[in-house]
């Protein structure tokens, strides 16, 4: 780990990255996997922000960013040395209208949601959310090749319960 700033990135950006200095050619639009962040990640020593994915692989209460209403307001930070996303999250959508929208297109029954909209609509407020990865970040931190090594009650086939 080091105490060098930690770069912001566009998922566009990324993909140039990918396309100038590593030859893979990633449509636009398609989620980065494990291959193409590992490949990212072959050009930076710190953990990287990558922001403003596709708003169509993002979930439906992830707004729109106003300067590009083709990207969400999102990001995954993503380790070096192959540990991958370790935190992820993004602005919340108060947007009642454009969320049902989305739903709508991914086919969903709307009534399923009532109750989230019913907490947009009675008191929401601007604002963000956001998940670490703890294990993740504990075996990024510590250099453990296993991430069952950084889980505090890992299962397995011979054990699935503490």
């Amino acid at each position: 780990m080091s105490n060098a700033e930690y770069p912001t990135i566009t998922y566009t950006e990324a993909l140039n990255i990918l396309k100038e200095k590593e030859g893979m050619d990633v449509e636009w639009g398609k989620d980065l996997r494990t291959i193409e962040e590992d490949n990212l990640m072959n050009h930076f020593k710190t953990p990287v922000v990558v922001t403003n994915y596709p708003i169509e692989i993002m979930a439906f209460y992830k707004p729109p960013d106003k300067k590009d209403n083709k990207t969400a307001l999102c990001f995954d930070m993503i380790a070096p040395e192959g540990y991958g996303e370790i935190v992820g999250g993004s602005q919340r959508s108060t947007d009642i209208k454009d969320m049902i929208k989305r739903l709508t297109a991914m086919g969903e029954k709307i009534d399923n949601y009532k109750w989230y909209f019913d907490l947009r609509r009675y008191g929401s407020v601007p604002h963000s959310g956001y998940g670490v990865g703890v294990e993740r970040v504990v075996a990024w931190i510590c250099g453990i090749d296993n991430i069952k090594d950084a889980i505090p009650f890992p299962r397995t086939i011979l054990r699935f319960r503490p």
